[in-house]
């Protein structure tokens, strides 16, 4: 079967494009709908048929699409994907899934009562790479998690925050935490389990914008490992980096900033004698669609009521929790405990002028 999109904003959203096209036997994109005419018609013409629309309401009303994705900044993602939900419409919707925990809420409510798919953009989660891990580990190969350490380090000036609602807590509702570690944080919860200590430190050092460009953070995870996050946009070029250490092996990833999972990694077992059947694992793994065409193709199974591999609405959630759970460390300086109270302010809203 396939499915109608509407891709909401042309910046993104360009390359949502081209993983559709990649899977031309799952998807048709109808239309793109930006306040930019001309960036909405640039993206349009590389798909035949393809419409242009300058107007949510007209895209959102349309009955012959299936799907709204979500490519706008991040304080329009909860009203849109609850419009286009109660629309009866499928959301993909890119990260953050929400500005607060609450609002992320709000949506999968939303998607549960309009029985439809609300799909947490985290196309890091889909490559080679991964796939070698996650055979590793179903394997037995690893043993428990113990350490990691994870490395956002970009480089992000003025020509970027000349962007108006960039850097700003009114438009990006977060600094680097939220909009660029939160990769890295989602695929230590998907390894190593989930987080449930945190202790933050952020600064803005490197810009003059609202929210931080910097950060220091420890995680505990469920399964006790402990991790250490490095963040800067004040690197010299743009680089994500994990290296993670189980019990019986060492996993260290590629650099490359929007696809660390499509590089090679290397696998190495704490015991030589295991090498061998690490390496036997890893190179029976097969390659298939990664980042956001593997994402893709695995909500196209969802869709189909196939078995899949797509990201819930209950990890976008989680992510957003742990970004509050940062903000409140950093502000209070203090170590905080995940899941935060239902009754926490920071779930409502994070931003250090509402709190203070």
């Amino acid at each position: 079967m396939t499915y109608t999109v509407a891709i909401l904003g042309a910046g993104i959203g360009a390359q949502h494009v081209d993983a559709y096209l990649n899977l031309a036997e799952h998807y048709d994109v109808h239309t793109v709908c930006d306040q930019d005419s001309d960036k909405a018609s640039a993206l349009a013409a590389k798909v035949p048929g393809c419409t242009v629309e300058s107007t949510l309401d007209t895209v959102i009303g349309n009955p012959d699409i299936d799907i709204i994705d979500i490519c706008l900044p991040p304080q329009l993602h909860a009203p849109v994907a609850i419009q286009s939900l109660q629309a009866g419409h499928h959301v993909v919707c890119e990260k953050p899934l929400a500005e607060s925990v609450q609002a992320a809420e709000d949506m999968i409510a939303a998607a549960s009562a309009a029985e439809r798919i609300l799909s947490p953009v985290f196309q890091y989660r889909f490559g080679h790479s991964l796939d070698q891990l996650n055979a590793l580990l179903n394997a037995g190969l690893a043993g428990q998690p113990n350490v990691a350490s994870l490395e956002t380090h970009w480089n992000r000036g003025e020509d970027y925050y000349a962007v108006p609602w960039r850097g700003t807590w009114a438009g990006e509702r977060g600094g680097a935490v939220l909009g660029h570690a939160i990769h890295l944080h989602d695929l230590i919860s998907h390894c190593m389990g989930d987080i449930t200590q945190v202790n933050a430190m952020l600064d803005t050092r490197i810009n003059a914008i609202e929210t931080e460009d910097c950060a220091a953070l420890s995680f505990r995870t469920a399964s006790g490992a402990l991790v250490t996050s490095s963040i800067t946009l004040g690197a010299a070029d743009d680089r994500s980096r994990l290296r993670l250490v189980y019990e019986q092996l060492s996993v260290e990833s590629g650099t490359a900033p929007y696809s660390p999972g499509q590089a090679e990694w290397t696998f190495n077992a704490r015991d030589p004698a295991r090498q061998i059947a690490v390496d036997t694992v890893v190179n029976e793994i097969a390659r298939k669609e990664a980042g956001y065409a593997g994402q893709f193709l695995e909500l196209a199974r969802q869709l189909s009521g196939q078995p899949h591999a797509n990201v819930s609405a209950a990890s976008g959630l989680k992510s957003l929790e742990l970004v509050a759970a940062i903000y409140k460390s950093a502000a209070q300086n203090k170590t905080v405990q995940l899941p935060l109270n239902v009754s926490d302010p920071y779930r409502q809203n994070w931003q250090p002028k509402h709190l203070s």
